[in-house]
């Protein structure tokens, strides 16, 4: 046996039946609540603390790792580093301490076992699945709300890890366990949009391998079309028009894609704007006829994932075609389903809505028409004009833009007024 083995942690493990995969998890989720930021561990670290290559962890993990274990660092196999004053027992803990002790009590609700009763064993069901999809089902109406926001991301990635601990609770059937793994998988994508969507993107590469590990565990189609479809939006707004061709690829080769219309219009919809990426104009028009088709087809009354019906519908179909002509600097055509997009966007899409009408002022003002830009621009919504950094983004190209075409005019003076009223208000 190798000395330097880190037999607490190795023990301790054993008792929580936690893989150093699933701890790596539960360790980045706990390093975001503390510090903002959620960790990029995997688990070839958490072997290196197993095995004792490395003797103790970096202080915002090592913090972390305390706090979901309830252990000291002592206690834990890990020998302290000297410029990291060992905590005061008796010191009342911190409120990020509190949150994370009264973890185990919820998790207690939901069929975890807490230490004191792991050797009791609890079954597990499919309305603790149902509990999570409820909880999943909140994600995404808070991201259509406000979109792209740390807090979105941490939870998500918080709720993708209670799924995991719930497969380590008790028995379970085949049917539940694949559930929660689709369920895990569907947090951790939800946690990728937000990082995307926040311009995260190193956060969301990180996602991008833990989703897709879970989906393939759950054998869920269409998380697996969402996780690859999102990684192909990633790599386009990272300028990498190939990579995301091969990840957009991915989702459009899904048997589930080729059964059903409205999962190939998607597909295809979000593979023109990578077209538009690459410059290809004649296959945008031709992809963008195509999901046109295909959503034609659709049967509206067929079942389908929450966070599939809850957003793609004709009004992202010409939301998508809005950033393609955009990306090609087809104004006008691009200005047309802008316009069409809001006609049809439902209500409940408002960082869409934002988006969108940003894209749309900067349409206008490539064809010279300052007056209905700034006027458009305008529209956008205080809050997502100062903290969605997409929206924050296309506003500062907007105003670069309107400096350049109409610089010390009245509409850039009234723009410049704007924005200082916007930053002052915010």
């Amino acid at each position: 046996m190798d000395p330097r083995r880190n037999d607490a942690l190795v023990a301790w493990m054993a008792e929580k039946r936690l893989g150093s995969r699933e701890l790596a998890d539960l360790v980045n989720a706990a390093v975001g609540e503390i510090t903002g930021r959620v960790g990029g561990l995997d688990d070839s670290n958490i072997r290196a603390w197993r095995s004792g290559r490395v003797r103790c962890p970096k202080g915002a993990q090592l913090r972390a790792l305390e706090l979901l274990s309830g252990l000291s660092a002592a206690d834990l196999g890990f020998v302290r580093r000297a410029r990291l004053p060992a905590p005061d027992p008796n010191q009342e803990p911190p409120v990020e301490r509190r949150t994370f002790l009264a973890f185990p009590a919820a998790a207690a609700a939901a069929g975890v076992p807490s230490p004191a009763s792991a050797a009791s064993t609890a079954r597990v069901g499919m309305s603790d699945v149902a509990r999570l999809h409820q909880r999943f089902t909140d994600i995404i109406a808070s991201d259509h709300r406000h979109g792209g926001q740390a807090s979105i991301e941490h939870e998500a990635v918080r709720l993708a890890s209670e799924a995991l601990l719930l497969q380590k609770s008790g028995t379970a059937s085949q049917r539940v366990r694949t559930n929660l793994y689709a369920t895990a998988a569907s947090f951790m994508s939800s946690a990728m949009w937000a990082a995307i969507d926040g311009r995260r993107f190193g956060d969301a590469r990180n996602h991008l391998r833990h989703a897709a590990q879970l989906a393939e565990l759950s054998g869920d189609p269409a998380i697996k079309f969402r996780i690859w479809s999102h990684a192909g939006t990633m790599y386009r707004h990272q300028g990498s028009p190939a990579e995301a061709a091969a990840a957009n690829n991915v989702a459009r080769g899904l048997s589930l894609a080729r059964r059903d219309p409205l999962f190939a219009s998607l597909g295809l919809a979000r593979h023109a704007a990578i077209h538009a990426a690459a410059g290809e104009r004649r296959a945008v028009r031709r992809a963008f006829g195509h999901a046109q088709e295909a959503m034609a087809r659709a049967n509206r009354g067929d079942v389908r994932p929450v966070w599939l019906t809850a957003f793609f519908d004709q009004a992202e179909l010409d939301s998508l075609a809005l950033s393609a002509y955009l990306t090609l600097g087809d104004w006008a055509m691009a200005e047309a389903h802008g316009h069409r997009c809001l006609a049809a966007l439902r209500p409940h899409m408002r960082r869409s809505k934002a988006i969108t009408t940003s894209r749309l002022a900067l349409a206008q003002l490539e064809q010279g028409d300052a007056e209905s830009a700034l006027a458009t621009a305008m529209r956008v919504p205080a809050d997502a004009a100062s903290r969605h950094p997409r929206v924050v983004g296309m506003l500062d190209t907007f105003g670069r833009r309107l400096n350049a075409i109409a610089p010390q005019s009245a509409h850039e003076a009234a723009w410049r007024e704007f924005i200082t009223r916007k930053d002052h208000t915010a």
